[in-house]
């Protein structure tokens, strides 16, 4: 199973069991209040998970590892393309 597959029943199962409750659908006999909480609770999913992966893109910039050996070589590579370059006759 791919990954959008498990993400895609993943919300698809949350969001029946959210319109089973909104909506009471199976005639539960839920209290109002149950209802009135689950309402608005996609609202508060999406800002969560919004929260979640802006903390998360957060963290991973903080703790990005530098690359110096690797920015030397390819500083190296630009070079030797450059000449390689110049001596095609390519002005620059």
């Amino acid at each position: 199973m791919t990954k959008l597959l498990e993400w895609l029943f993943g919300v698809s199962l949350v969001g029946a069991v959210w319109a089973l409750v909104t909506f009471d659908l199976l005639d539960l006999s839920l209290p109002q209040t149950y209802r009135e909480v689950a309402w608005p609770m996609p609202l508060y999913l999406l800002v969560s998970f919004g929260c979640y992966s802006l903390a998360t893109v957060g963290y991973r910039v903080a703790t990005f590892n530098d690359c110096d050996e690797a920015a030397k070589e390819l500083q190296e590579q630009i070079k030797e393309a450059k000449e390689d370059l110049r001596k095609k006759g390519l002005k620059m």
